[in-house]
C-alpha cells in the first residue's frame, strides 16, 4: 500500500509518536482520524493540518467508545485500511521495595491502556477493514501495535509496563495468522528512548545522558523517526507478523 492511499486512525495521535505517525500520513496525502483522550491538542492538530484530518475524542479502553470513534472515521473518509496504536502510559514502581508493595490499582490500569486498549481497537477494526470489498493487490489493511524495548530488557520498577509491552509483542505473530484471510497485515514496532512527552519535562542534561545509552546514534529517538518506520511497514507488504526494534542498538541494563 502506498501511503497516499493510508486511511489511518491512530491512538494517542495528538502527541509523542502518533502525532508524528498522523502529520507523516498527511504530509504524504493520506487521510487520518486522531483517536485521543486530549482533546484540546487533538482538535489543534486537526485544524493545522486541514480537512484529511479529523479528531475524534476517544477511550481505547472503552468499546463504545472505540467502536463511535471507528465509525465516525468511515462516515467521514468512507473505510479505514490501517491502524496505529499509540496510546499508553507508564509508571515506576518496585514490585517491592522501599515504599511498600506495588498497588494493584496502577498495574491492573497499565495493563487495561497499553495492552487490553491496544487489542481493543485491534478487534474492532480488523471487523470493519475485513469488510472492506475485496482489496486490489498492494491495497490490503495494516495494523502497527506499539511495543517497546522494555518487552525484552525490562529495568528495575517496569513490571507493569514491561508486561504490557511484552503481551503487545506477543500478540503480534497470531493476530497476524488470524487476520491474513482478510489481507491484514500485523506489525509491531519496539522503540528504544524517544524524545516524546514522558520525557518532555527533564532536563537537557538528564536528555542527553538517556541519550549516551544508545550505542548509535547516541542520542534519544525522534518521533518522526518512528513514523518513517511506521510509512515503510505501510509500504512494504512483506512486512506481516513481526516486532522490529527501533533502539540504536540498545540493551536495557536493570536500572
Amino acid at each position: 500500500m502506498n501511503i497516499n492511499d493510508s486511511i489511518a486512525v491512530v491512538t494517542g495521535g495528538a502527541s509523542g509518536l502518533g502525532e508524528a505517525v498522523v502529520r507523516n500520513i498527511i504530509g504524504n496525502r493520506g487521510r487520518a482520524a486522531i483517536l485521543d483522550l486530549n482533546t484540546e491538542k487533538g482538535e489543534n492538530l486537526a485544524e493545522e493540518l486541514g480537512e484529511n484530518v479529523i479528531f475524534i475524542e476517544t477511550d481505547v479502553t472503552d468499546e463504545d467508545s472505540v467502536q463511535q470513534a471507528l465509525t465516525q472515521t468511515i462516515d467521514k473518509f468512507g473505510s479505514i485500511n490501517t491502524v496505529v496504536n499509540c496510546a499508553g502510559l507508564g509508571v515506576a514502581k518496585k514490585v517491592y521495595g522501599r515504599k511498600g508493595v506495588h498497588d494493584l490499582q496502577s498495574f491492573t490500569k497499565v495493563i487495561q491502556v497499553n495492552l487490553i486498549g491496544t487489542f481493543n481497537v485491534i478487534r474492532l477494526a480488523a471487523e470493519h477493514m475485513a469488510n472492506n470489498k475485496l482489496l486490489e493487490k498492494g491495497k490490503e489493511g495494516v495494523i502497527i501495535n506499539t511495543a517497546s524495548v522494555a518487552a525484552f530488557e525490562g529495568q528495575i520498577g517496569q513490571a507493569a509496563y514491561s508486561a504490557s509491552k511484552g503481551g503487545i509483542v506477543g500478540l503480534t505473530l497470531p493476530t497476524a495468522r488470524e487476520l491474513a484471510v482478510h489481507g491484514i497485515r500485523v506489525m509491531a514496532i519496539a522503540p528504544g528512548i524517544f524524545n516524546t512527552p514522558m520525557f518532555s519535562s527533564l532536563p537537557e542534561e538528564a536528555k542527553d545522558a538517556l541519550g549516551a545509552m544508545t550505542p548509535y546514534p547516541s542520542r534519544l529517538g525522534e518521533p518522526a523517526e518512528y513514523a518513517k518506520l511506521a510509512q515503510s511497514i505501510i509500504e512494504n507488504s512483506m512486512l506481516n507478523g513481526e516486532v522490529i526494534r527501533l533502539d540504536g542498538a540498545i540493551r536495557m541494563q536493570p536500572k
